[in-house]
């Protein structure tokens, strides 16, 4: 038995990376997992978007064990798209309890050189289709009065991030919108909360864009350049996490009995500890 047996789970951003980890962990408790990507590119994104390919490997890593889980092509800068595949859901499976909105993109860029398109795609994504994808999701778990929905922004919702302006507002943007959340479902069954990873060993931190924002002055720097850069902002010394260990958090506020509303967990590397 697990300890979402029976529960409905859509999990965004789900094709590779943070994503493919929590859905995995949540199919691995029982649930029945609902996995959306977009599994196309964005335009203003440098680094190599997840593919239906990667999309149907989530599906088979967790089908393999035995798990259930469906493919879900899904943009959630769309709300038609965002509101269809919900609506499919809860066609399919009769109710939808848990909402892991991990859909996210970063870019590097000085402040005065962010153009239009690229806040629009940041801002869109990672604030906006958060935002879309719990509106969605809300009528149906105030109708079964049980919810889980968990966010994820990252360590720099918490300060303020050189070269890297339109993500901060976004991920500053995700925080304040969760705890919202949380005060208007209190008392409702539903809870909402929020994880701040710091730096991730996913594909959109181990790529040449970020290699080159940590390495400016060499011409194609590499991975093993990045690295002790990389290391030297976390107090532990340690690059990057790994998704399972942001996974660890989602899963803990997922199975959390309903006593937990309108946290932050800071999974970091101690990054956070001078910060107010």
């Amino acid at each position: 038995m697990g300890q979402l047996d029976g529960r409905v789970a859509l999990v965004t951003g789900a094709a590779r990376g943070q994503g493919r980890a929590h859905a995995r962990a949540l199919a691995a408790e029982g649930a029945i997992v609902v996995a959306a990507d977009i599994a196309a590119p964005v335009g203003t994104v440098r680094y190599p978007m997840p593919t239906p390919e990667d999309l149907d490997e989530t599906v088979a890593l967790i089908a393999g064990p035995g798990g259930k889980a469906t493919p879900k092509v899904m943009d959630v800068r769309d709300p038609a798209a965002v509101d269809a595949v919900v609506a499919d859901t809860v066609s399919a499976h009769g109710h939808i309890d848990i909402l892991v909105a991990n859909a996210g993109i970063c870019a590097f860029s000085v402040f005065e050189e962010i153009s239009d398109e690229a806040w629009e795609e940041m801002l869109g994504t990672n604030l906006g289709g958060t935002f879309r994808c719990i509106r969605a999701v809300l009528p149906h778990m105030k109708r079964e009065r049980y919810g889980r929905i968990v966010t994820i922004s990252s360590g720099a919702g918490r300060c303020g991030m050189l070269n890297l302006g339109h993500y901060v507002a976004s991920k500053w943007g995700v925080i304040g919108l969760t705890k919202t959340v949380a005060l208007e479902t209190a008392g409702l069954g539903i809870t909402a909360n929020v994880v701040c990873p710091s730096t991730t060993a996913t594909p959109m931190v181990r790529n040449d864009a970020t290699y080159q924002a940590f390495c400016p002055e060499i011409e194609h720097p590499t991975e093993e350049d990045a690295l002790p850069r990389i290391a030297a902002t976390s107090p532990m010394g340690v690059p990057w996490l790994q998704p399972e260990d942001i996974t660890r958090a989602v899963m803990y506020l997922v199975t959390d009995p309903g006593l937990t509303s309108g946290s932050v967990i800071d999974v970091n590397l101690a990054t956070s500890a001078s910060r107010t």
